[in-house]
């Protein structure tokens, strides 16, 4: 079985029943599968080929769902990113991964018309086609009707989803079939997925959740996908509401935001069956908060990563009651998790230890990078970075994480890219960027800056100087002048000092 199969089988199956829902565009799986059959048939009429990359650069519509099967089934590897990113962070990927092909949404073309590499062979846009883009309306809507047939194996490569590391630079982790099928069948199981659910995709399909964990798995079981570009609160409760939705993903500020809203107190969301979110975990308070706003219990909380599939552990609806803030006490089906220490041996009850997974939709290794591959996987299992401790009922608590990287709003920032920007302003000598609090969004970034003379409005300054460079999530919030960084014997900048406060504030 491969991806394309599991639509080409529900068109069969299901092809009366909604696929997508867009706005007022209404899509059957008969009616989907015949378009996805159409483009890759013109896909690879125009040369694509298996194992051709393809980028798609588009938000959450209905095109981007037929490019992405319409992709694979040509025998090609999707390669999502984030619809927020700017020029510069798309340029670095198409290099990286060597994209034959590139996909965009019209709202977002006008931002990279003029890429290139020397890879690039076919450019797709929605709308009309322009000097050097051809339309996927024009490719689609073609006399020819031409069965396309996916040879394609579970071992086969499937996606090519990016995730900065320390360093910076994109890492692209590369998942087969295999895993993704994993990673999707694993999701249907824990959450209940029937062809009757309906699914809300708010959050950017272009993160592996919400790509494999519930638009694979959805179509794994001939589910209805609600898609919408953006997150908004009353444009979700009403989205709930009137579609009759069943599950939704989100990270935590999605729910907080919502609760917040006058209209939650009026709308109807019994429909849905599981509210599920992840990227950050909800204290006690704002889970009993959420539960009296949203009139229910059925939160469930899942912890993952890329390169997992993602797959983890999950916190029940049942166990917010108890343990909100954990993780959980097991990992997720088809997946096992360790806590282990520097050596790789396991850690007791209380210790602090390495979160390392296991399990059929672990990546089969990051793009180009074997080194990196082996660093990260060692005898079959999955180092993740995070630290934490389980409790004397066998619960998992994140402590802290290995790397620098902050979590803001369930999206992933990574402080190295933004301080190599920041040092490359004139009158600024160095950078160090951290993650403090945030009530809503759990984490926010704050810049600390040595300046070589006084800048008169920092802040100003700093987000005009990335705001061309940076995806707006990426740009920090907060930001704070002081004479110099603290450094460590060996010259490693002391950032947990910085969180701290223990540091001298220019006047």
């Amino acid at each position: 079985m491969n991806i394309s199969g599991l639509l080409e089988q529900n068109a069969r199956k299901y092809g009366g029943h909604e696929a997508i829902v867009d706005g007022t565009q209404r899509i059957s799986y008969k009616e989907l599968d015949f378009q996805v059959n159409r483009l890759s048939f013109s896909l690879m009429e125009n040369g694509f080929k298996k194992g051709d990359r393809a980028i798609i650069f588009m938000p959450n519509t209905a095109s981007f769902i037929i490019a992405y099967f319409a992709c694979i089934r040509a025998g090609g590897i999707v390669v999502p990113l984030n619809a927020k990113l700017t020029k510069r962070e798309f340029e670095e990927i198409l290099q990286h991964s060597g994209a034959a092909a590139v996909f965009s949404h019209e709202t977002l073309w006008h931002g990279i018309k003029d890429v290139n590499s020397a890879d690039l062979r076919l450019k797709i846009k929605t709308g009309q086609h322009a000097e050097g883009w051809s339309s996927i309306e024009d490719l689609t809507s073609g006399d020819v009707n031409r069965d396309v047939f996916c040879s394609l194996k579970e071992d086969d490569d499937a996606a090519l989803l990016y995730t900065s590391g320390t360093t910076g630079k994109p890492k692209g982790v590369l998942l087969t079939h295999r895993n993704v099928l994993n990673a999707a069948m694993m999701m249907c199981l824990e959450v209940s997925f029937k062809p009757e659910s309906r699914i809300l995709h708010m959050m950017p399909l272009s993160h592996s959740a919400p790509l494999n964990l519930f638009l694979a798995a959805g179509t794994l079981v001939g589910a209805a996908h609600i898609v919408c570009p953006a997150f908004h609160p009353e444009e979700f409760l009403h989205l709930v509401e009137n579609e009759k939705i069943t599950h939704f993903f989100g990270a935590p500020i999605a729910y907080l935001l919502a609760a917040k809203s006058q209209s939650i107190l009026n709308c109807n969301l019994s429909s849905i069956q599981y509210w599920v979110y992840g990227g950050a975990p909800l204290s006690r308070k704002e889970v009993e908060y959420l539960k009296g706003q949203f009139r229910t219990e059925n939160f469930v909380c899942v912890y993952g990563l890329t390169e997992a599939g993602p797959s983890g552990t999950l916190l029940t609806a049942e166990e917010h009651r108890s343990k909100p803030g954990s993780i959980g006490r097991r990992a997720a089906f088809g997946t096992e998790i360790r806590l282990v220490d520097e050596n790789g041996f396991d850690v007791r009850e209380g210790e602090i230890g390495e979160i390392v997974l296991s399990g059929e939709s672990i990546m089969k290794g990051y793009f180009t990078e074997e080194e990196k591959t082996k660093d990260i996987i060692r005898n079959g299992w999955l180092l993740t970075g995070d630290l934490a401790r389980r409790d004397q009922d066998g619960y998992y608590w994140i402590v802290d994480r290995k790397k620098d990287m902050i979590i803001t709003g369930g999206v992933n920032v990574y402080p190295k890219e933004i301080e190599d920007l920041l040092v490359q302003h004139p009158d600024i000598s160095e950078a160090a960027i951290v993650g403090v609090p945030h009530p809503e969004w759990g984490e926010t970034v704050k810049a600390f800056i040595v300046t070589k003379k006084p800048i008169k409005d920092l802040e100003e300054e700093c987000k005009r100087f990335l705001s061309d460079e940076l995806a707006a999530y990426k740009i920090p919030k907060l930001y704070e002048a002081i004479d110099q960084l603290p450094r460590n014997a060996a010259g490693k900048i002391l950032k947990q000092q910085l969180k701290k406060g223990n540091i001298t504030i220019v006047q």
